[in-house]
């Protein structure tokens, strides 16, 4: 069994207490919105993307590890840890729209980067961007997100019976149509329907789950022109094996390696693994 899967809402945070307390946070506004960020380390610029439901907290032993060599950045995204949610529902355009400003505004300089999951998903999109060339060094996904995933019956039977279940209400005028929506997804049966992430959400963070995980990117790889490396947990059941493949047949430049008895967070399943390849790929 993984760490992940051990604890799979705080996997993290016995790692945590044995860093250092040599950390700056602080709070920036980009694009209109209040970002919370922390800096460890010296060196070249690196930043880490942590990946969705979790924080820049999950990536903290990997900084601490990679602030031997680098500056490392650890941002938390809108809706995640200490930045505020977004007023509106984002898709992924808004968050690589603002990875991109915190580059280019607060780092200043070309940046090494290492995204997980949700942060990977990032990374593909603002790597299809022209942009990425002059600011972006070495990128370095682990589990990404992005890839459409293989379903099974029962996922496209709840997409149906939850299209089915709205239907009657979209036909109804102005407030009655929003009260009939509030009554139906207040009940067991449409509450049943949804994956355990949206459950948990709240707000504006139910339509950014929404938007950002029904955009698939395998149109924007061939677009990308930057060299990516792969690090990827051989067990890995979020973001699975067949996902990593299909990233590295898509981009043209792009390595794949495997790492044995890890899954989503391999990071933290097989550090001293993890830690020896990104740094060798990193340092190189």
């Amino acid at each position: 069994m993984t760490i992940a899967q051990a604890l799979p809402n705080a996997h993290y945070l016995v790692l945590v207490i044995f860093l250092p307390l040599a950390m700056q946070t602080q709070t920036v506004t980009l694009l209109n919105h209040s970002v919370s960020y922390s800096v460890i380390g010296s060196g070249k610029p690196l930043l880490l993307l942590h990946g969705w439901g979790s924080s820049s907290k999950a990536m903290l032993p990997l900084a601490q590890e990679m602030s031997k060599h680098h500056t490392c950045y650890l941002l938390d995204f809108p809706g995640f840890g200490l930045s505020p949610a977004p007023n509106s529902g984002w898709d992924v355009s808004n968050y690589t729209d603002l990875t991109q400003a915190f580059v280019s505004e607060i780092i200043k300089e070309k940046t090494d980067i290492i995204a997980h999951s949700f942060g990977g998903r990032i990374m593909l999109k603002l790597l299809s961007r022209g942009w990425s060339k002059e600011f972006i060094g070495k990128v370095l996904i682990t589990g990404g997100a992005g890839m459409k995933p293989k379903r099974s019956w029962k996922f496209y039977y709840r997409k149906y019976l939850a299209k089915t279940l709205k239907a009657p209400f979209l036909v109804l005028p102005g407030s009655l149509q929003t009260k009939g929506l509030e009554f139906l997804r207040s009940t067991d049966l449409w509450k049943s329907l949804g994956s355990s992430d949206y459950k948990t959400l709240q707000g504006t963070l139910r339509e950014t789950f929404v938007k950002t995980v029904s955009e698939y990117l395998e149109k924007h790889l061939p677009e990308i022109q930057h060299e990516v490396f792969l690090l990827w947990g051989k067990n890995d059941d979020a973001t699975p094996w067949y996902q990593a493949e299909r990233i590295q047949k898509g981009i043209k430049s792009c390595s794949l390696v495997g790492i044995d008895d890890a899954g989503h967070y391999a990071f933290l399943d097989k550090p001293a693994q993890f830690y020896a390849i990104a740094n060798a790929y990193l340092t190189a």
